[in-house]
């Protein structure tokens, strides 16, 4: 039986909360109520000085939820946008505890992520300038010479790495506080899209964002790891600046198409980088010509060799041209990137150069 957004709040309408008299619906409290596979998750974003005392409030409104008929469990998270609150209710053994995904950041000791020795952050000052799928072949490049390879997919309101990975199930936990990764390719990923419907948009304000990449860095039993690649939303928002003061970043990489527009959101990104002082490791140039499959003529639809151009101006490396090609594109739509389908082929061969430069550079 289906349990609509409407029948949740319906029974939530007559849970009060004592402090502030209301209901918790008149009260505005409830935020993001889901329902999926018998289980109803849902937050209760309360007032600073509330949340410690929510515990009783939080328990009422899981057995009122509980209570409707087709729901098997139910779980609230309590959030504040002040002090840290209190800590939300463990999923049962092996079940994915996604309603923790979304909270707000919480104090964090030391910017050092235990288990990963490197983090590699792909960057980009537009969508559409192929990221995504540069993350995921290097990720794979990676792991097949040798490296223990984490890929995160930090791109919270679009994530596109369960598709190009090709692994979509939930993942699972041990004690309803740890998070155990999904594994592809020889590459340890996760992500956001792991753990929502996949047609659910993510409507979260920047506090939440952080929070959901902080649980992702440090909940996520992530294991020994050579290098972990990090898939940044396009931009210069809020998840970029969190990863940059949340975790060690050995390196950024900033990829662009070569046209003159591409180029102006680039630089932005490069600028965010130097302010939050996160070394730069080149710029790479995506889309780089296209080669028609029937006649063979190369054309540069997007032009040719204007990122080559920019980091020579600007002193940076510069790591290489991919190639706009149709394989590149429906290999990362079918679940298995370029390099895993087609290790060796010419177009996978811009992904492996920049994985074994890297590790020849004692980057990774």
């Amino acid at each position: 039986m289906s349990v609509t957004r409407e029948d949740i709040l319906k029974a939530l309408s007559r849970v009060v909360d004592p402090a502030s008299g209301k209901d918790l619906v008149t009260a505005d409290y409830v935020r993001a109520p889901v329902f999926q596979d018998g289980a109803v998750r849902f937050i209760l974003e309360v007032p600073p000085e509330q949340a410690a005392k929510m515990s009783d409030v939080a328990k009422a409104a899981e057995a009122a939820v509980s209570a409707l008929p087709g729901v098997e469990s139910a779980a609230a998270i309590v959030t504040a946008h002040g002090p840290a609150p209190q800590a939300p209710k463990g999923a049962p053994e092996g079940e994915a505890p996604s309603l923790k995904i979304g909270r707000h950041p919480q104090p964090q000791a030391s910017k050092k992520i235990d288990g990963i020795h490197r983090i590699i952050a792909i960057a980009s000052g537009k969508g559409g300038v192929g990221k995504s799928t540069l993350s995921a072949n290097l990720a794979v490049a990676l792991a097949r010479q040798g490296k223990r390879v984490g890929l995160l997919d930090a791109d919270i309101h679009g994530p596109s790495q369960p598709r190009m990975m090709g692994a979509t199930e939930r993942p699972k936990s041990k004690d309803g506080k740890t998070i155990l990764p999904l594994t592809a390719h020889g590459v340890t990923f996760m992500s956001i899209g792991l753990m929502l419907p996949a047609e659910e948009a993510v409507i979260w304000r920047g506090p939440m964002l952080m929070g959901a990449l902080q649980q992702m860095l440090t909940q996520v039993e992530w294991g020994e790891l050579d290098a972990l690649i990090v898939d940044l939303p396009p931009g210069t928002g809020d998840v970029q600046l969190s990863l940059c003061q949340k975790a060690e970043v050995s390196g950024a990489i900033v990829v662009s198409t070569p046209q003159d527009v591409a180029l102006l959101d680039a630089r932005k990104a490069l600028a965010m980088f130097h302010k939050l002082e996160t070394p730069m490791l080149g710029l790479i140039e995506n889309m780089s010509g296209f080669v028609c499959p029937k006649c063979g003529h190369e054309s540069d639809l997007f032009g040719q060799g204007g990122v080559a151009q920019e980091a020579d101006a600007i002193g940076l490396p510069f790591l290489g041209r991919i190639p706009l090609h149709l394989d590149i594109r429906t290999t990362s739509d079918e679940g298995t990137p370029i390099v895993a389908k087609a290790p060796g082929s010419p177009e996978a061969a811009p992904f492996e150069d920049l994985a074994r430069r890297l590790i020849e550079g004692g980057v990774i």
